[in-house]
């Protein structure tokens, strides 16, 4: 007879409890392997991960950027761009994507920044680059984040929220909580979560198999079980995320070579260092926690926005299925959607984007 680890919160009959509350259950296991790998699988999963190793402390990283003072006492690093703030027509707080940084931005030139008044802060979001973590980091806390990092530097009663990727999770969540202090959006390719309400089941279903094995359980973790994300993205004799890997299959030929390129020379091994620096839970994995966790609202059914929201998406994403975006959209009757044809995820790389974003904001 073998004692084993229940992992479940409830204890059922013939369950006893140690010292440290920990229920079991007997069972008949001659070997006791059935027992001694439950246990190891449950101490595993609820091991908490590893402290962050928050920047300008002492074994932290050094402070380099220039940060701001929340009203919770954490930083913000940020990283200006376009003409300065004191004489811009136009401000832009921007939101990076999964793995980026404050360095990111629209790519947009220097000269139709200069032509049109442009000023853009982008900011590291807690847990990456040199910004403090933030253990209760939500979709909620990004949009707040956005708009004191605007107050600290003083752009004024509106701002435009621009986010790519995986970051446009706070754009989202300006619409629904700080709408008021909006001039204008703008989304490049943004994450979608499969659990939102609004997309049909046999749609969401159908898409989200189509990803990798790996994929699918990351993503499953990270909505049903976020407490051993850290554990499941850590371990390697389960699927993992072909994304926190970068090796997910890109349909399109631009993004494939772009990867391949950056992966050559190094720069995608940089930017996770960077993105990483304080630790990978605090930054990957809270991020897919945020991103496809529970959410207090639906995307799909706010209110019209009291600003122009402009949407952009490739039709070749292999990361952001083109068929949710569409239903996204158009649910959305004020999104003014803009899908580019034979484009993957990295909008970032179109050439010209950048300024056409300008533009439409601002032309």
């Amino acid at each position: 007879m073998e004692r084993v680890l229940v992992c479940g919160g409830k204890r059922s009959k013939g369950s006893d409890d140690d010292a440290t509350g920990w229920a079991y259950q007997y069972v008949v296991d001659p070997v006791g392997t059935a027992g001694k790998l439950g246990e190891w699988l449950c101490r595993a999963a609820l091991q908490p991960p590893p402290p962050p190793r928050v920047c300008g402390t002492p074994g932290g990283p050094p402070v380099t950027a220039r940060r701001v003072r929340l009203s919770d006492g954490r930083h913000l690093a940020y990283e200006e761009s376009g003409v300065p703030k004191e004489s811009a027509r136009y401000r832009i707080v921007f939101s990076h994507g999964f793995t980026g940084s404050r360095l990111d931005s629209l790519r947009a030139s220097q000269e139709v920044a200069e032509e049109l008044g442009v000023y853009m802060v982008a900011f590291d979001r807690a847990g990456y680059g040199e910004s403090d973590p933030n253990p209760s980091r939500s979709v909620r806390s990004a949009a707040t984040d956005m708009e004191e990092l605007a107050d600290a530097l003083g752009l004024g009663d509106k701002f435009h929220a621009v986010g790519v990727s995986l970051g446009c999770h706070a754009v989202w969540g300006a619409l629904r909580y700080i709408p008021h202090r909006l001039a204008g959006v703008a989304m490049l390719a943004p994450v979608v979560n499969y659990w939102w309400p609004g997309f049909p089941a046999s749609m969401a279903a159908e898409v989200y198999a189509r990803q990798a094995r790996g994929d699918q359980w990351a993503l499953r973790v990270s909505h049903h079980a976020p407490g051993i994300l850290h554990w499941w993205m850590d371990q390697r004799w389960l699927p993992t995320s072909t994304v926190v890997d970068n090796t997910t299959p890109l349909p399109n030929k631009r993004d494939a070579e772009i990867r391949r390129t950056l992966t050559a020379d190094g720069t995608l091994e940089k930017k996770k260092e960077m993105a990483t620096q304080q630790g990978i839970h605090e930054s990957y994995y809270r991020d897919m926690t945020v991103m496809f966790g529970k959410w207090e609202f639906d995307p799909m059914a706010l209110p019209e926005s009291p600003c122009p929201v402009h949407m952009w998406q490739g039709d070749e994403d292999g990361l952001v299925p083109v068929e949710l975006q569409r239903h996204v959209a158009g649910s959305l009757g004020w999104v003014n959607y803009h899908e580019l044809p034979g484009t993957g995820h990295f909008l970032s790389a179109v050439p010209g984007l950048g300024d056409t974003v300008l533009r439409t904001l601002f032309g």
